[in-house]
């Protein structure tokens, strides 16, 4: 079985799944749509004073409206808000039970059943005004704190704070949520809104640069780009805060922020979809994730980690003047980068914690499960003439190479073309306590060989 190639470019994937909100051109059934008229208010909107008759005729009547409007709701209370005799449209509003989201609805004497949320019949009309006709029932008190176990399943850490109706379009029920500690969410939800449907949560940092007429609007960019600080704590790693950016979101629901220190360095951090930091890059490290900082001297911080990793591949027995490098996915308290080299070679550098470092040739990085990506393949070829030329066959320079896989006694073989055509062989090689050719083998005795010209 072949060796698993890591692949550097695996640590960079977040650069091309990053979530973004696109423009909504708000063909939407707005909030203002539901605009009780006056006269179909019957009484108070304290829910300490909604008649019995209103709750009676409720009761009677909005079950049956509740199941044309096709919702999941097992009527717990309801009462008739009012009729629009002139339109011949009833409002109703509907409490759903523990833990559930009611419902205002509005019945026309002919055609479908238009049903909002208490979210959304909670949320005014326009600033300054008051909703026409919210929820009031008992069992309707805290539409928001239906939403906090919905927003947790969907991978959003939140305690709402105030919530408000944006719209509805075909598809979408929109909300916004602000939460403790200054963060905020536009939630996408079904039409008509259903706890009992999947919904996203995606960051109001997306929409603050984003070219979009959603916006988040009960808190401001600077309160939510404070909630940064609390991971710059959490990663304990000295940085007092100068600066702070969003960076984005990935298809994981992975949400990245950058932070400038006062010392002049930075660092970008991962937070994951429960709200926890997970990890931590400095910049120096963190040039493909999402585009890497801006708001520190990213350059320089290459330059001088560059510095670094050539004084510790030499320390690790290797040679690399190195001119640049990228990361790869690694285990904690192990870093495996992959090094290029200004002579254009390139190589593998395993550090770990407490350990002296291995560095490994490009060459012969795949017997010990790591591929080099940022180097061209025939960078690696003359490391392989040169093993094989250790069993005296000294006619083939390398011209092409592939892993074919590990044996039973744990060693891994390397099939190698060679340059005039002829046919080539397979190395075996052990990777411990150094990768090490062991012997070559001749194509034509060997068998299992695949490369052009071997076969």
């Amino acid at each position: 079985m072949c060796p698993q190639n890591h692949d550097p470019k695996v640590t960079t994937q977040e650069k091309t799944q990053v979530k973004t909100p696109k423009a909504i051109g708000l063909a939407m059934a707005m909030i203002a749509a539901l605009l009780v008229p006056a006269a179909a208010v019957s009484q108070s909107k304290k829910a300490a004073e909604v008649p019995a008759a209103a709750r009676k005729s409720g009761m009677a009547q909005a079950p049956a409206v509740v199941q044309t409007a096709g919702l999941s709701c097992q009527v717990s209370d309801a009462r008739l808000i009012g009729e629009d005799k002139k339109s011949k449209t009833s409002y109703y509003e509907v409490a759903c039970g523990t833990g559930q989201m009611g419902y205002v609805l509005q019945k026309p004497a002919e055609g479908s059943v238009t049903a909002y949320s208490c979210v959304e019949a909670n949320t005014p009309p326009a600033p300054g005004q008051a909703p026409s006709a919210p929820c009031i029932l008992p069992g309707n008190s805290d539409p928001k704190a239906v939403l906090q176990p919905l927003l947790k399943t969907a991978g959003a850490d939140c305690i709402p704070e105030q919530v408000r109706g944006i719209g509805q379009t075909k598809t979408n029920t929109y909300m916004e949520v602000a939460c403790q500690g200054g963060t905020g969410y536009i939630v996408l939800a079904s039409v008509p809104f259903d706890g009992a449907k999947p919904l996203q949560a995606q960051n109001c940092l997306m929409y603050d640069d984003a070219e979009t007429n959603i916006k988040c609007t009960m808190t401001d960019k600077a309160t939510r780009l404070a909630a940064i600080d609390k991971y710059v704590t959490q990663a304990n790693n000295g940085c007092a805060v100068k600066d702070r950016r969003f960076v984005g979101v990935s298809k994981d629901n992975s949400t990245f922020y950058e932070a400038s220190c006062q010392d002049g360095k930075g660092y970008i951090y991962k937070v994951g979809s429960t709200g926890a930091l997970t990890e931590t890059y400095e910049c120096a490290k963190a040039t493909q994730i999402l585009g890497g900082c801006t708001l520190t001297d990213a350059r320089q911080a290459q330059n001088e980690q560059a510095g670094l990793y050539t004084k510790l591949v030499t320390n690790a027995g290797g040679k690399c003047d190195v001119d640049k490098y990228a990361l790869f996915p690694s285990k904690p308290g192990e870093e495996v980068v992959e090094l290029v080299c200004k002579d254009g070679s390139g190589s593998i550098l395993i550090s770990k914690a407490g350990a002296k470092g291995q560095a490994l040739d490009c060459a012969r990085a795949p017997v010990a499960g790591y591929k080099c990506s940022l180097t061209k393949p025939e960078a690696a070829y003359a490391l392989l003439t040169a093993d094989l030329k250790k069993f005296n066959y000294n006619s083939c320079e390398v011209s092409n190479s592939r892993v074919v896989g590990k044996t039973e006694k744990g060693t891994t073989y390397v099939e190698v073309a060679c340059a005039d055509k002829l046919k080539g062989y397979m190395i075996e090689y052990q990777d411990t306590p150094t990768v090490t050719a062991v012997q070559a083998i001749g194509c034509a005795f060997a068998g299992n060989c695949k490369l052009p010209g071997n076969t």
